[in-house]
């Protein structure tokens, strides 16, 4: 099939190197259907060219988009914090604590220290001078000195990072 410009009228030859869609002569690009040429509107590869609206209604989509993904962050806050409150309650009374120690032990020296230094109201029961202090010590499993009780939770030996944990509401900021 011959194919002639219609904007040049140039004869297409079986040797032109140019594609079926572009005349060689003037590079105009036909419909590939119809063969007709493309007309102004069309893009270099025969697409329709999509004309912008107005400056203002470009700024108005983007100010639109932008409040949507604002209110959307705003509204999604609760999703991402776990529905965690920011308020912190501490409790006003500080746990019974209760250290089994003795009086030549290193570890022992500095779990008092801790304490005296940071504020935390202790009971200390000498497990080689008092009875009860030997008492309550073997019936914790203690094994060694120190042994402190928080409440509930038995301490064996001295962990810092653990006291400070447990005890952080009640310890001295500094």
């Amino acid at each position: 099939m011959t194919r002639i410009c219609p904007k040049c009228s140039y004869v297409r030859k079986p040797t032109d190197e140019a594609p079926e869609w572009q005349c060689p002569s003037c590079q105009v690009a036909y419909i590939k259907a119809s063969g007709e040429p493309v007309p102004a509107s069309y893009g270099r590869y025969g697409t329709p060219v999509v004309k912008s609206g107005s400056p203002f209604s470009t700024v108005l989509k983007w100010l639109i988009v932008l409040a949507v993904l604002g209110a959307a962050v705003y509204m999604g806050k609760p999703l991402w914090t776990g529905g965690k409150t920011a308020n912190v309650v501490v409790p006003s009374a500080q746990p019974a604590v209760t250290l089994y120690a003795t009086e030549w032990c290193g570890y022992c020296a500095a779990a008092r220290q801790l304490f005296e230094a940071n504020g935390i109201e202790y009971t200390e029961l000498d497990v080689e001078k008092t009875s009860a202090g030997y008492e309550g010590h073997k019936k914790l499993g203690g094994n060694g000195v120190p042994l402190i009780v928080v409440d509930d939770k038995v301490i064996h030996g001295f962990d810092e990072r653990t006291l400070r944990t447990t005890l952080k509401p009640w310890f001295k900021q500094s």
